[in-house]
């Protein structure tokens, strides 16, 4: 499950991250009562779960709480690339001097976890390892041994931060280890990490992904899915143990096993091709425990059926 920002934000706080203060509102109304409640300038963005806010208007500068409330009014109700604008963070505003990335994720690969880091923030990150490589650290951490004071300060100085911010870097990467830890998380991003002009380190954007099969160890995530954009069947079938997506197709697919499933789609496409462009429907997996379900309440009836038959 991804988080919203203000989402990650407040997670972030609520962990030790350093970010700023920040409000989430629906309203133009609740965006101005944030913005006198922060206090100076803040800086409004649209809650979508896509990157390109910036590039599509979606994230704006407030001088007062008056020019919040028509920041907010213009980009409520914006569309960014298929995503409507429901909510608006209004985040205070920082005097940034340098931008820094850092990301803490699941290597499946690899069976492990990987930190990435690099001066270069404010960036997509694939551009940074495109072009300048040699300023990207990538380290796998041991999932037994974690990331402790002097593993973070070895990465960190790895991705070349100054040496002036380097303690402070990675008391936040050691931070950010045990909130990744801690929520079940496949993805810790934040982009920007900033260094302020008064010499602060802080989180200004992040991104956070949670593990949805470590939910039932975390019964609090349940308040952080975005019901609204949840389609009605996937929840419907959710309640059921059921891993379903909704395609836009017309032939419906149900299988034993997210891989044969997956080859179904495939092989569906393949051959609706013939047929005007046929496509799937959707994805229905009902492998694993249920179909162990299924095979025993079909032994328990053919038990029962025998034991009957022995009276006939």
């Amino acid at each position: 499950m991804d988080l919203f920002e203000y989402q990650a934000r407040d997670l972030f706080e609520a962990s030790g991250v350093p970010v700023l203060a920040g409000a989430v509102a629906s309203t133009p109304e609740q965006a101005q009562h944030a913005a006198e409640k922060i206090g100076g300038k803040v800086v409004v963005k649209a809650q979508v779960k896509i990157g390109g806010r910036g590039k599509a208007g979606g994230v704006k500068l407030a001088e007062n709480p008056s020019e919040a409330f028509e920041k907010a009014k213009a980009i409520l109700g914006m569309d960014i690339k298929g995503h409507t604008v429901h909510k608006v963070m209004i985040a205070g505003a920082a005097p940034i001097e340098s931008e820094y990335y850092l990301a803490i994720l699941l290597d499946r690969a690899a069976r492990s976890f990987l930190v990435m880091a690099s001066v270069s923030g404010g960036m997509d990150i694939e551009e940074v390892a495109h072009k300048t490589p040699e300023k990207l650290a990538k380290v796998h951490v041991d999932p037994n041994e974690g990331i402790s004071a002097d593993k973070a300060l070895d990465i960190v100085r790895k991705g070349g931060f100054p040496s002036d911010i380097e303690k402070a870097v990675a008391d936040v990467l050691v931070t950010l280890w045990i909130t990744f830890k801690d929520s079940d998380a496949t993805l810790v991003e934040v982009n920007p990490l900033v260094k302020t002009t008064d010499g602060r380190i802080i989180a200004l954007d992040g991104k956070v992904t949670l593990d949805d099969n470590a939910a039932f160890r975390h019964p609090d995530h349940e308040a952080l899915i975005d019901h609204a954009a949840t389609n009605p069947l996937e929840a419907l079938a959710k309640e059921k143990d059921l891993n379903y997506v909704k395609l836009d197709g017309e032939v419906g697919v149900i299988g034993n096993g997210a891989g044969l499933v997956m080859s179904t789609l495939d092989v569906v496409a393949y051959a609706g091709e013939r047929f005007g462009g046929v496509k799937p429907a959707n994805f229905l997996d009902i492998g694993g425990a249920h179909q162990l379900k299924l095979w025993l309440m079909d032994y328990q009836s053919f038990s029962a059926i025998q034991r009957s038959s022995q009276y006939l």
